[in-house]
């Protein structure tokens, strides 16, 4: 058991939102950059559909369109995998 100075006493709310922070380091951080690296994809899979369905470059549109959406499937289940921990 640690021992509390009267003066450096934290609130509950306080010491829950630490040992969280301990379980689960640089959440918020890559939180973030699931959010930023699945917003990217999305518009790269956004530009790429409109590629592929005006009928140009569609061989170099198609799979950069399929990488683009498969990136934002890794990105879905990184983040519900994220979110269920």
């Amino acid at each position: 058991m640690v021992e509390q100075n009267p003066k450096t006493r934290l609130s509950k709310q306080q010491y829950a939102r630490l040992k969280a922070e301990i379980n689960t380091p640089y959440r918020g951080l890559r939180q973030f950059i699931y959010i930023g690296v699945g917003a990217s994809s999305f518009i790269g899979a956004f530009v790429f559909f409109f590629r592929v369905l005006a009928g140009r470059d569609i061989d170099s549109s198609l799979p950069n369109l399929m990488l683009q959406l498969g990136l934002v499937a890794l990105i879905v289940f990184l983040w519900r995998w994220e979110q269920r921990r």
